[in-house]
């Protein structure tokens, strides 16, 4: 029971983390991006770099930086709902099912939330790079959950599983 209370709280925390960043405005959001863009250039040795070469590296790797992090943040969410859902002994195939349509419907709630912040957009493409973040995220998950079980089945020798 408390592993499953959990799980749950940690589907909620990736899900307020994922609110909580789509309420930045536009100019926050952009504010954000351009921070990770300049510290990892820096981190990498860029220093010192005029005005336009700065917005030039930031417009080169802006769409990159903003797409990974909507895949990374869903691939996190992929991974707890899947975990969190496994609680509750769904069939392997459901779990699959139910766990990415899960991810792709808070990733639409999530970009309608955005047409209500200023400086913001709600994108079906955004939808898209969400759901397989998900997607990815559960089949990792499946992919390490099925090798535990061939694993633990080794193991015990039988050949049921």
């Amino acid at each position: 029971m408390i592993r499953k209370i959990l799980k749950g709280i940690l589907v909620i925390i990736c899900m307020i983390t994922i609110f909580y960043f789509s309420s930045d405005n536009g100019d926050e959001s952009s504010y954000k991006s351009d921070s990770v863009i300049l510290k990892v250039s820096s981190f990498l040795g860029v220093h010192h770099l005029s005005k336009s070469d700065r917005e030039s590296l930031i417009d080169t790797f802006v769409v990159p930086v903003r797409k990974s992090a909507h895949f990374t943040i869903y691939f996190i969410l992929g991974i707890t709902l899947i975990s969190f859902l496994r609680e509750f002994s769904i069939p392997i195939q459901k779990l699959l099912l139910i766990s990415i349509f899960l991810a792709f419907l808070y990733a639409c709630s999530d970009e309608v939330h955005q047409l209500f912040i200023p400086g913001r957009t709600g994108r079906v493409f955004d939808v898209f790079i969400d759901t397989l973040g998900a997607s990815s995220g559960v089949l990792l998950y499946y992919l390490l959950f099925r090798k535990k079980l061939k694993e633990v089945c080794y193991e015990q020798k039988e050949r049921a599983c």
